[in-house]
């Protein structure tokens, strides 16, 4: 009987075994193949990133031996910069770094990007490039030369030793003897190195970008919690003998505002606001009312809004856009003075459709942005010589005067023109003392306003 069971289990076994075993193989192989397929795509994106720094210290050496006068051989030598720090920023994007601080050279290389397109695209004819950006582009020469070169170093150790990315992954995950890895210490190294270099002027259209903007610049009077109760309880208009619980953010820091959470017995729900601590300005409000079912149009919607607003103490309010996602609706409105409608000064009011009241709205554009003295020149063209300016095949909606900040940060005046090209619907900001797009915009379908 034992004898019998052995000969039967024995095969039974030895198959099981050569089976688990030839599994277990193709594992480690598909295991290996997937570590060797990550680490042939670290090392290209390693040894291209190496080529690109280089070719972009030459592109921008390429720049500057060129005559200061020879805008088309500028044009295209920055375009090539931007090309190129744009192909060193997806190849920093592809390896293990996240763990790593490299924010300095990935922050050093988009302010290179940014500078070099906003440069390229405008009109060198109009406006060369100045002494200032020529200086900025000799530092970065420099500056690239000596990245290319440590990273060359790098790439030299990589080769030589025969190191591998996955151990650079492993030691940041784990954080196993990182501090002794070659890669991770030469990359420290690059970022410590382009810490420490003098901060460029790269102009108003760069550095708007890369602008903290904190509720400290506003300037004003610091309030106190009791001014916020009191200014809480104004705005609310809730009745019912409020309760106010007031709490301070960020204390001791530039985003240092207020939260003020208004209650009471005949409102259902808090109501909460945000105030800045500076000058007591209200920056947010959101009443967290219940939103029933959609009762009222979009077009009602925005009149109960622009009353509430004006009721709030926010005058001369226009909606410019309005968009609805199920049974709310979210509007944008501009300051309108003299006619101009003033972008910068923007705010975006939620309003529920079950009665067409507003929920809430953020003001943080409106506050930073407000100017009761902005000086705006008229415009050196007529509307009809701005219309002129415009594609034959663009069918005209409306026309307004408009004050926007356009790519360079720069506020100017424009003709703005709403219409259709191609099955689409665009508003066409056009400059209005010599009619040069300043913006263009898609504007997407909706059931609320987007200019008469």
């Amino acid at each position: 009987m034992y004898k019998r069971l052995s000969a039967l289990m024995f095969p039974i076994t030895t198959l099981l075994l050569i089976g688990a075993l030839v599994w277990g193989y193709q594992e480690n192989q598909e295991k290996n193949s997937i570590l060797i397929k990550a680490e042939n795509q670290y090392q290209r994106a390693f040894h291209d990133l190496s080529y690109h720094m280089e070719q972009l210290h030459g592109e921008l050496g390429n720049t500057l031996a060129v005559n200061h006068t020879s805008s088309g051989m500028h044009r295209k030598g920055l375009v090539n910069v931007w090309r190129l720090t744009s192909e060193a920023q997806n190849e920093i994007n592809q390896l293990p770094l996240t763990l790593l601080p490299f924010s300095e050279t990935e922050e050093f290389l988009s302010k290179i990007s940014n500078f070099s397109y906003k440069a390229a695209v405008r009109d060198f004819t109009k406006k060369p490039l100045s002494d200032n950006e020529m200086g900025n582009l000799k530092a970065l020469y420099k500056n690239s030369g000596e990245i290319s070169k440590d990273l060359q170093e790098v790439q030299n150790k990589v080769i030589t030793n025969r190191l591998r990315w996955m151990d650079v992954e492993s030691a940041l995950a784990t954080e196993d003897k990182a501090e002794d890895n070659t890669i991770i210490d030469g990359f420290k190294t690059v970022d410590k190195r382009v810490a420490a270099y003098p901060e460029l002027d790269y102009g108003p259209s760069v550095a708007s970008i890369y602008n903290k903007r904190s509720v400290k610049k506003l300037g004003g009077i610091p309030v106190t919690v009791e001014d916020v109760k009191r200014k809480a309880v104004k705005f609310a208009d809730i009745g019912g003998n409020p309760t106010v619980d007031v709490r301070e953010n960020g204390k001791g820091t530039e985003w240092a505002s207020y939260t003020a959470v208004v209650t009471s017995k005949d409102h259902k729900e808090p109501v909460s606001m945000d105030f800045t601590v500076e000058g007591g300005l209200l920056i947010s409000y959101n009443d967290n009312r219940n939103v029933g079912p959609a009762k009222v149009s979009m077009n009602q919607a925005v009149t109960k809004a622009g009353e509430f607003l004006k009721d709030k103490g926010y005058p001369d309010m226009t909606a410019v856009s309005a968009d609805r996602y199920d049974n709310m609706g979210n509007l944008t409105f501009v300051t309108s003075r003299n006619g101009i409608l003033i972008y910068p000064e923007k705010m975006t009011v939620r309003v529920g459709l079950d009665t067409g009241e507003p929920t809430g709205f953020q003001a943080s554009d409106y506050v930073r942005e407000r100017q009761e003295k902005r000086v705006i020149s008229k415009p050196g063209l007529t509307l009809a010589e701005a219309r002129k300016m415009l594609n034959p095949e663009y069918k005209e909606l409306y026309n307004r005067l408009a004050w926007i900040k356009n790519e360079d940060a720069e506020e100017v005046l424009t003709y703005e023109f709403g219409g259709k090209i191609n099955g689409s619907q665009y508003r066409i900001y056009l400059n209005a003392d010599d009619g040069h797009e300043e913006a263009v915009e898609e504007v997407r379908k909706s059931s609320g306003a987007q200019g008469k």
